[in-house]
């Protein structure tokens, strides 16, 4: 696919896919006319890509983490940072109370769906 049929799918502007490209995030083929051309497994990776710098997760850290986002290969960390073990840390205990509240939120409409079933139901 061309870069913008992905910022499309994925809601990621093209500049964007560009930048995660010079990053190393994502690696697009080449094609004999010099066209990129974006693997239908990008997609995903770039959603996961967006949700990791929503978190707060900057972009060298999140090249470190390719290995993690696949879950294609053991991840080895060579130097382990303390500071950035905490942040890390501190981070996925952000998503697991953003997660809570979007299962809450979820779930709240969800009964909300079924009573507007149910009032349907009895009309």
């Amino acid at each position: 696919m061309r870069i913008g049929e992905l910022a499309t799918r994925t809601g990621v502007p093209a500049r964007m896919l560009r930048y995660y490209e010079e990053q190393g995030l994502i690696t697009p083929r080449r094609l004999a006319n010099g066209y990129r051309e974006y693997d239908e497994r990008l997609v995903l990776r770039v959603r996961k890509i967006r949700g990791l710098l929503d978190s707060g997760i900057p972009t060298r850290i999140i090249g470190d983490m390719l290995p993690c986002l696949d879950g294609t290969q053991a991840t080895i960390v060579a130097d382990p940072d303390p500071e950035l073990r905490a942040l890390l840390v501190e981070q996925r205990e952000k998503m697991t109370e953003r997660i809570s509240f979007l299962e809450q939120n979820r779930d709240a409409l969800t009964r909300y769906i079924e009573a507007m079933d149910a009032a349907q139901g009895h009309r």
